[in-house]
């Protein structure tokens, strides 16, 4: 289970995909204890860069995000996680995934419409 943690400072990005539709669902960090922890817990837990410690994902929200696969680049400082999403969404603004936007016209647009109601969920905000 070897990664390398050394190109981002002891971390490595994770995409994680949703089961079945191939849709990414959200990106986030891993260092060598979150990994641990999720290949452990069978539950995505991720390095907080702002917070400076592990969360897993939905520890405040409910809306968690169940391990199916994981995979790593050729070079293996990149992770691939195939997850079963619990709950109507992953984005902290209130979308079923954090890539809700798309560029069209120059403009970032919404395309599609809020799963839940973020503030009701995160208390107002994250």
């Amino acid at each position: 289970m070897e990664l390398d943690y050394s190109k981002a400072e002891g971390l490595v990005p994770a995409v994680v995909q949703e089961t079945g539709s191939g849709r990414v669902l959200m990106v986030g960090f891993m260092d060598e204890a979150a990994f641990a922890a999720t290949v452990a817990s069978g539950e995505v837990t991720f390095f907080s860069r702002s917070r400076g410690k592990l969360w897993k994902k939905g520890e405040s929200s409910g809306h968690r995000l169940l391990v199916r696969s994981i995979r790593t680049d050729c070079d293996r400082d990149t992770l691939l996680v195939e997850a079963e999403a619990v709950g109507p969404g992953v984005c902290h603004e209130g979308y079923a995934s954090c890539f809700y936007r798309e560029l069209r016209d120059g403009a970032w647009v919404a395309r599609e419409a809020p799963a839940f109601d973020a503030a009701a969920v995160y208390g107002g905000g994250r």
